[in-house]
């Protein structure tokens, strides 16, 4: 038997078992897009939460919009580092206000960038230098396991060779202040305290914006709670919303968002 015919079904096989990745996402075509090192892809489903039902965060909600709506414009724009307390917000904020300046006609797109592949951000930047449209490159979670490791994206925010470009800002959300561990930041401090200090510091004054979130007392849990039950046409009971804050533990945004996917459920209502 010829070796043509068994070649060309051994690359049909392995065609079939690792598929040739799909094309680029059109960059003009969509709200937000996906990038996993490798390819551009459209968001299956944006899901912005309004603004308006982001409660207690109004000084964080007007400065972020405000950033990004020069970014739209094509004027000067900050990178931003949102940091503080799990679930007060910081992530729906940076989908939310993106659709809000959509929504009143800025040309901009958010592109959510897998935290695993940062040092694929140089090809990102490649494939969006030339697009007439602005976007936040959205880096939701971020942190480094040791000071060092964040050198690379350093370079990327200002001074090194592949900078972003002016279409694009990085918004980053991440619980830790200057992104790497306290107890890593204090070990390596131990050993070089100059070096440690510079390298923990370095990162977090490369954003020109940084908004803190902190954590809620019981009035702003309880307003967020309100404000989802209203929308969404549902009781409030703020006895009932307490005591499933405190059996879970904590007062945020996303144990308020808890508790109103639970009551939607208990009333047969989807949301």
């Amino acid at each position: 038997m010829s070796e043509e015919p068994i070649l060309a079904r051994i690359a049909d096989a392995l065609d079939r078992l690792s598929p040739p990745p799909p094309p680029p996402a059109d960059p003009l075509a969509h709200p937000a897009y996906v990038w996993r090192g490798d390819t551009l892809t459209a968001a299956r489903d944006f899901g912005a939460l309004p603004l308006a039902l982001l409660q207690n965060i109004d000084l964080q909600k007007a400065t972020l919009v405000a950033n990004i709506e020069r970014l739209a414009a094509g004027a000067a724009a900050h990178d931003a580092l949102l940091w503080g307390a799990r679930g007060t917000g910081k992530s729906a904020l940076v989908k939310s206000a993106v659709a809000h300046v959509q929504a009143v006609g800025g040309n901009i797109a958010l592109i959510e960038v897998v935290t695993t592949r940062l040092e694929t951000l140089p090809a990102l930047f490649a494939a969006i230098a030339p697009v007439d449209r602005a976007f936040v490159l959205f880096i939701d979670d971020l942190g480094f396991d040791a000071a060092g490791d964040a050198r690379a994206l350093r370079s990327m925010l200002q001074g090194g060779a592949e900078a972003r470009p002016a279409n694009a800002r990085l918004i980053v959300t991440s619980n830790r202040r200057h992104l790497i561990p306290r107890d890593i930041a204090e070990q390596e401090s131990a050993i070089n305290p100059r070096d440690a200090v510079d390298d923990q510091l370095a990162l977090a004054d490369r954003f020109g914006l940084s908004l803190g979130f902190h954590v809620l007392d019981q009035d702003g849990y309880l307003a967020i709670v309100q404000a989802y039950a209203a929308a969404h046409g549902l009781p409030f009971d703020a006895a009932e919303a307490v005591g499933w804050a405190t059996r879970r533990g904590g007062r945020s945004g996303r144990v308020a968002w808890h508790y109103i996917v639970d009551l939607a459920g208990r009333h047969g209502q989807s949301i």
